[in-house]
């Protein structure tokens, strides 16, 4: 047996099944549990008590994790030259219109996000088919498509992550890496949970949270106890 399997199920054989673990315990626990050679994400997943197909019911949101999520985010900002300088100064990656616009439309997916402004939504709006099915269509609700354009690009590289919930009525979401300390996991957990729980649609009947659970990559998922992670 390699040692990695053996490891693997001394993993599998500290998590209960069944039990659920305080924030504080699990912020630990996924630290121990993961075994992989990279600097694993640690998720949340979220299963809400909502009917996504209701559009009243569509909880979708954006969260300022206070410790970032460890991971470099590249942006790419599609602006017209007068915003150049603006967000070049805030840390963009990849700052132009029609050149990149081009680059997109030949493949070219070299980054996490798309910020843009109104004024070339138009262009952008025209790259639906390629940029919607991967997640990277700029949108005002989540503060992609913007004047502030600097400010925007800022916040995402601190943090700022946007979040909708899927078909199922679960949230998956990234809120850190595995290397964090668990203060820090506990943290960014706490601050996304408070931020989903502020998000609850009048029409929502029953429970809202229905649970929460937190892995890693490669490891089991822990239970949560909700209560833990909103106090």
């Amino acid at each position: 047996m390699s040692k990695l399997t053996k490891n693997k199920k001394l993993a599998l054989a500290k998590v209960e099944d069944g039990k659920m673990y305080s924030i504080d315990e699990a912020a630990q626990l996924v630290k121990e549990i993961t075994f992989t050679k990279f600097d694993a994400s640690v998720d949340l997943d979220v299963r809400l008590g909502v009917d996504p197909r209701k559009a009243n019911q569509m909880v979708r949101g954006v969260c300022t994790l206070p410790h970032g999520t460890g991971k470099q985010i590249r942006v790419l900002v599609l602006c017209t030259p007068d915003k150049v300088e603006e967000a070049k100064a805030a840390g963009a990656d990849y700052v132009g219109l029609d050149e990149y616009i081009e680059k997109l439309k030949g493949g070219w997916m070299d980054i996490d996000i798309i910020i843009t402004m109104p004024s070339v939504m138009g262009k952008v709006g025209a790259l639906g088919r390629i940029l919607g099915p991967r997640g990277l269509m700029p949108n005002p609700k989540s503060g992609t498509v913007t004047m502030e354009i600097g400010k925007a690009v800022t916040e995402v590289k601190q943090g700022k992550i946007d979040f909708k919930v899927d078909k199922f009525g679960i949230v998956h979401t990234s809120i850190g890496k595995v290397s964090f300390e668990a203060a820090k996991i506990k943290d960014n957990a706490r601050e996304f949970m408070s931020v989903i729980n502020k998000l609850k649609p009048s029409t929502a009947k029953g429970t809202y949270i229905k649970s929460v659970y937190l892995s890693s990559t490669m490891s089991p998922g822990i239970q949560i106890d909700v209560k833990s992670v909103l106090e």
